[in-house]
């Protein structure tokens, strides 16, 4: 077997092995055999072979008739800069925040026209309606994104534009030029809002935290019921957080 034909079967290894994975969600997070190839579109016989290697790399697991994510990837995960440089140094402040608020907050950074959410702290009034560590938000419509978005470049923000306004509730911001305006106020204002545009019924607070050269690197936030959540509260106590957290970011790196 020549080089470039070795390398040939390691590329379709990896393929079918990050098929694999992205067959698991977090609505989908023990599958069977059955659902993996239905989820990850190979063939039986390829995800069966795939999945049975993976298993033995620590890559998944499988205590009964499902398959899961293995250890092996959540200790690797830990590796990632964003959880052992941005999680650990932004933490203590999310505590604070929560301690301070009594209400659910997150960490997010922005991934494409998505948030991805790095850390969430909920207490003993956890919100099922909202993403899960490692889940995804839009960011039009999530006051994490906009927060984010607020001190993006424009090619960001003309990206998350062009890849659709998708209303959330009848509140949400379908206007380009609307959300526009939106972004532009929030560096006056010193925090983002989503007024019941991600979920009805839900307010979300959020503040952007910088990198040393002053780039936006992710953004905090309060989220909870209408009611709870109101900016004039809250706000003042996120943009606080999100400050000393920039602060803490910057040191450790």
């Amino acid at each position: 077997m020549s080089p470039s034909q070795r390398d040939d079967g390691l590329v379709g290894g990896l393929d079918r092995a990050a098929a694999i994975l992205g067959a698991f969600d977090a609505q989908h997070r023990e599958l069977t055999l059955a659902a993996l190839v239905q989820r990850s579109g190979l063939p039986r016989s390829t995800a069966h072979r795939t999945a049975n290697r993976m298993i033995k790399l620590g890559w998944l697991d499988k205590p009964r008739d499902r398959y899961r994510i293995g250890n092996r990837l959540f200790e690797v995960s830990g590796l990632a800069p964003i959880r052992h440089e941005l999680r650990e140094a932004v933490l203590p402040f999310l505590q604070d925040l929560y301690s301070a608020t009594r209400t659910t907050v997150q960490l997010g950074v922005l991934d494409g026209a998505q948030v991805l959410v790095v850390e969430k702290i909920t207490g003993h009034r956890p919100m099922p309606m909202l993403s899960q560590v490692g889940g995804t938000i839009p960011a039009h419509c999530s006051a994490l994104g906009r927060a984010l978005l607020a001190y993006s470049p424009a090619e960001t923000i003309d990206a998350v534009l062009d890849a659709g306004l998708v209303a959330r509730t009848p509140r949400t911001i379908t206007n380009p030029m609307v959300l526009r305006r939106e972004l532009a106020a929030i560096p006056d204002r010193g925090w983002a809002l989503d007024r019941e545009e991600g979920n009805v019924g839900v307010n979300c607070v959020a503040a952007p935290i910088f990198r040393p050269l002053g780039d936006v690197a992710a953004a905090l936030s309060v989220t909870g019921p209408t009611q709870l959540v109101r900016a004039d509260r809250v706000g003042p106590a996120v943009r606080l957080a999100a400050a000393a957290a920039s602060r803490a970011y910057a040191t450790r790196r």
